[in-house]
């Protein structure tokens, strides 16, 4: 549901291409380290005009993904 706006943000921040950014995509893979993974999820927040507490380790784009859907209230 969050794949596209989340893709896009990951393709923003490393320079790769949208196209290159799959659900299973690790963010360490991509080159998103834990600075980076904060200011995605600010960016993120944002796009999708909702407050984003990960209270969980999150390893690939499903993951985020997945974890945004079941915050939805």
């Amino acid at each position: 549901m969050y794949f596209d706006v989340i893709a896009k943000i990951v393709s923003e921040r490393t320079g790769c291409d949208v196209a290159d950014v799959k659900p299973e995509s690790k963010f360490a893979d991509l080159g998103i380290d834990s600075l980076d993974t904060v200011e995605l999820i600010m960016n993120l927040e944002d796009e999708i005009d909702m407050e984003i507490e990960l209270d969980q380790k999150i390893e690939t784009v499903d993951e985020l993904d997945k974890f945004i859907q079941s915050k939805q209230g």
